[in-house]
């Protein structure tokens, strides 16, 4: 059974940093489509960011240049490290993971994984 399980959120002050976690297990397949989204109260869902199979990353407009996202495959985990965070970072985050495509393209930004963590809060204070 295939699960997904953040760790790393908390409570920072605007400027702070943190690096969020999401292990991965049970896909019986190695190539994987993962991202990071989050959702704050009242807002919209949001994707953040992703990574494909072969390593490429999308980012969101409002954390490019403050965000990356990576993988450590021998871990099944993913990453996401947020520098310069700003109060309206604050918001529930999740990953989520899908098989690519028949023809081996990944999702992005778009919500259309299949799997998703329970999720870890990030709260960013001024």
């Amino acid at each position: 059974q295939v699960q997904l399980v953040e760790s790393g959120g908390g409570s920072v002050q605007a400027g702070g940093s943190l690096r969020l976690s999401c292990a991965a297990s049970g896909f019986t397949y190695s190539r994987i489509c993962m991202a990071w989204f989050r959702q704050a109260p009242e807002k919209e869902r949001e994707g953040v960011a992703s990574i494909s199979t072969a390593g490429s990353t999308t980012y969101a407009d409002s954390v490019k240049g403050r965000f990356t996202i990576s993988k450590d495959n021998a871990k099944n985990t993913l990453y996401l490290q947020m520098n310069s965070l700003k109060p309206e970072d604050t918001a529930m985050y999740w990953c989520v993971a899908a098989r690519p495509t028949w023809n081996g393209l990944c999702y992005g930004l778009r919500y259309e994984y299949t799997y998703r963590g329970q999720g870890t809060q990030v709260t960013v204070s001024s």
